[in-house]
């Protein structure tokens, strides 16, 4: 799996379903559950997830609580997706949050992600 953690690799759910052997509507519910965010980008405005929410077998299981808590403090899909990939020098494990989740501090995360929900 891409261990990129920059939003330039994205996947359609299509594609993610394709890449990880399931069907889209296990893809659909895992975006129902709140295990993955997904956003509409491009000319066509295709639902699609930044590469970097997926692990070898599907969502990273660490990311379901901050999108929650994020979700609910009123942040849009968009809005979470800007706040995973922002820079944030102080963070350890990385200068985003999803760097950081990738490198063991999910629950410096999920914290930062509680403050910024208030």
């Amino acid at each position: 799996m891409n261990e990129t953690t920059s939003t330039d690799t994205w996947l359609t759910l299509p594609d993610l379903a394709e890449q990880l052997g399931v069907r889209i509507s296990e893809v659909r519910r895992w975006l129902d559950e709140r295990q993955l965010v997904a956003v509409r980008r491009g000319e066509r405005k295709v639902l699609s997830v930044p590469a970097a929410f997926i692990g070898e077998d599907g969502p990273l299981p660490e990311l379901a609580g901050t999108f929650t808590v994020l979700a609910d403090g009123r942040f849009s899909d968009d809005e979470i997706v800007e706040w995973m990939f922002a820079h944030d020098e102080t963070l350890p494990g990385g200068t985003t949050p999803i760097e950081a989740i990738r490198a063991g501090f999910k629950t410096e995360v999920r914290r930062r992600a509680m403050e910024e929900a208030l």
